[in-house]
């Protein structure tokens, strides 16, 4: 049997989640809604505001900051474009997948098209995060050497698998809109030449196609069987990995018994997650009384995973500003040290006097006993006027399974995304509805509850 109907098989077994993964993924999921809409009040998400403005069909699909649905195919590209356009959005560290951009976006969409219950578009989410997970683990590193991005690659599939499965299609055609959506697959890391804001239509693109995928194969349409492991499939032709199909089916069959969403990491700054144990380190240092004049140099001990990302081309690096300086490990690091915060603000702005400066005084070196990319691990060192050296490891990433962060923290986050756009009688609407969604009949709460956010803009129509 082809690798995507044994998915199938398998996940047609799997009736109810347990309560602890449940409230998991009601967790990533708010999260994904929360960083969308504030997203949509930003430069970096002005781009899908003014696309979302310029539609002119209306549907049943809620589109993140507007008062009025869209047809759902649309608001799951905005939707999936706002939630990764700043960098702020869940990661699984393992499988390097940005799993909620793509799949909360599609089930928002496919959800409230079908009129689906929160309990079934919940157990749909945490299912194929389950499969989009594997993808990543079967090859790890291996799409991202190739320059290409899991997240919008295999993410097409998992899409088209929410979308098929909420739409209600028969057995033969939600294999069919797996197989359609490897044609629409795509998503490459040459944004990074110029820090274009293309990356963020990533997951937008796949939850897209994934909805596409199962129109067409309500339609009718076709798609190959071995979408996954053929010859031109995910996994060699994107991954360049023979052996990576072997390795998924073998991880298929404890699906519903491991759960690896448990370890998805929420993100706490608004950057590439490869630098956030980075910023970390230079926090407890700071805490220690180091002051950004204090220091003469710094070096940094970076994962070779990481490096093509955050560290290379390096002049490049610490010139960067803007949007392109999420992907900057000198020029964020400065900013932690000189600024004493990373937040949304510090991408917005001309760089503060002084971070280009330390930008310039930093160096990097390959972290040899890494454990990238299971973790995402850091080295820092500061050298100080006088010579004195002061360094810091940071093991994983605070938000990653192995350091989850605290509902406090996760709490706050939402609230700070949410009232950029909101008041606070609609933020606490919205989060309840959120927090409700796996006992709620059908999705109208939450869709009243995001379309209130739109009215505070005035874009009622």
């Amino acid at each position: 049997m082809a690798l995507t109907g044994e998915i199938l098989d398998r996940l047609d077994q799997i009736a109810e989640l347990p309560g602890e993964v449940e409230a998991t993924a009601l967790r990533h999921f708010a999260d994904a809604i929360g960083v969308g809409l504030g997203a949509s009040t930003t430069q970096a998400g002005a781009h899908w505001r003014n696309y979302a403005a310029s539609r002119k069909e209306r549907g049943p699909a809620s589109a993140l900051g507007l008062a009025y649905g869209l047809p759902a195919a649309e608001a799951a590209l905005i939707n999936g474009g706002l939630i990764h356009s700043l960098e702020y959005d869940d990661t699984h560290t393992g499988s390097i997948v940005h799993g909620s951009a793509v799949l909360a976006a599609a089930a928002l969409a496919a959800g409230e098209a079908n009129g689906v219950s929160g309990a079934r578009l919940t157990r749909v989410y945490a299912l194929w995060y389950e499969v989009f997970i594997r993808m990543g683990l079967a090859a790890a590193g291996g799409f991202q050497n190739r320059g290409f991005q899991l997240t919008s690659i295999g993410g097409a599939l998992c899409a088209a698998g929410i979308a098929a499965d909420l739409k209600g299609l028969n057995r033969n055609q939600r294999q069919a809109a797996l197989g359609i959506a490897l044609s629409q697959a795509s998503g490459v890391f040459e944004f990074l030449t110029n820090g274009s804001t293309v990356k963020s239509m990533h997951p937008g693109w796949a939850a897209h196609a994934g909805i596409m995928a199962a129109d067409l194969a309500e339609a009718g349409m076709t798609g190959p069987l071995t979408a996954i492991e053929g010859r031109f499939g995910l996994f060699r032709q994107f991954a360049g990995d023979d052996a990576a199909a072997d390795r998924f089916a073998g991880m298929i069959g404890d699906i519903g018994t491991v759960w690896h969403l448990k370890d998805a990491a929420y993100k706490l700054y608004p950057c590439c997650h490869y630098l956030h144990p980075f910023i970390e380190a230079a926090q407890l240092l700071q805490a220690e009384g180091i002051h950004a004049d204090d220091i003469a140099s710094v070096d940094c001990g970076v994962p070779q995973g990481a490096a093509g990302i955050i560290a290379e081309p390096w002049e490049a690096k610490t010139l960067a500003e803007g949007h392109l300086a999420r992907w900057s490990l000198p020029v964020t690091v400065a900013m932690q040290l000189v600024d004493q915060k990373v937040d949304l603000a510090s991408f917005e702005r001309p760089l503060s006097p002084g971070v280009a400066e330390l930008a310039a005084r930093t160096t990097w070196h390959v972290l040899g006993d890494s454990a990238f990319p299971r973790r995402f691990d850091a080295f820092l060192r500061l050298t100080l006027n006088g010579g004195r050296v002061v360094e810091r490891r940071i093991d994983d990433v605070y938000g990653n399974g192995s350091r989850p962060p605290s509902s406090a923290d996760l709490d706050r986050k939402f609230a700070d995304n949410t009232a950029r756009l909101g008041g606070s009688d609609d933020v606490e609407r919205l989060r309840k509805a959120l927090a409700d969604l796996a006992g709620a009949n059908a999705l109208d709460e939450i869709s009243t509850a995001l379309r209130m956010f739109g009215k505070q803009k005035g874009e009622a129509k």
